[in-house]
């Protein structure tokens, strides 16, 4: 699935700056460098905003082109940050084979949040995931780490009721 960046206002401190700063002179000339350099960032941020890129980019004289690449191809990286709600559902084959595709579709519909995504406001954000480790109780959603099994798409409205 695709990664989709979402507009959310993005809210660095010059603290987190100077933290990120600090990430990419520890790691400058190292060979392999961007990787630890991402998974530091999102450390410090929660996520890769565009903004903590483009100051990694300036950096190391890495174009915005790769670190978005990388940032937007590995799945340990996330473009948006988490919304007050973070809701993730298991796609992986258990929860998938028994309907978990419909449930993160009518989550999506019912909050206008594109799966992969943060609504504008910062309230919900909708992620696939894989194995939750829950497959006895497939399909499984989690909204911040609260865990919601045996779903079908006629109980996402009674889930997300709790949420708004």
């Amino acid at each position: 699935m695709k990664k989709k960046l979402t507009t959310v206002e993005f809210h660095g401190t010059p603290e987190q700056e100077a933290a990120l700063r600090a990430v990419i002179k520890k790691h400058a000339g190292e060979k392999g460098a961007m990787m630890p350099i991402l998974q530091e960032a999102q450390g410090i941020y929660g996520y890769l905003p565009i903004e903590v890129q483009r100051i990694i980019s300036l950096e190391t004289g890495v174009s915005m082109e790769e670190i978005f690449g990388i940032a937007s191809f590995y799945s340990q990286f996330k473009l948006n940050p988490d919304g007050k709600y973070a809701i993730a559902v298991c796609l992986g084959t258990a929860c998938y084979v028994k309907g978990s595709g419909e449930v993160i579709e009518e989550i999506s519909k019912q909050l206008n949040v594109p799966v992969g995504s943060t609504s504008s406001d910062g309230k919900y954000s909708v992620e696939a995931t894989r194995c939750l480790g829950a497959c006895g109780l497939a399909p499984v959603m989690t909204v911040n780490g609260e865990v919601y099994g045996s779903l079908k798409k006629s109980d996402v409205a009674t889930i997300l009721a709790k949420y708004v």
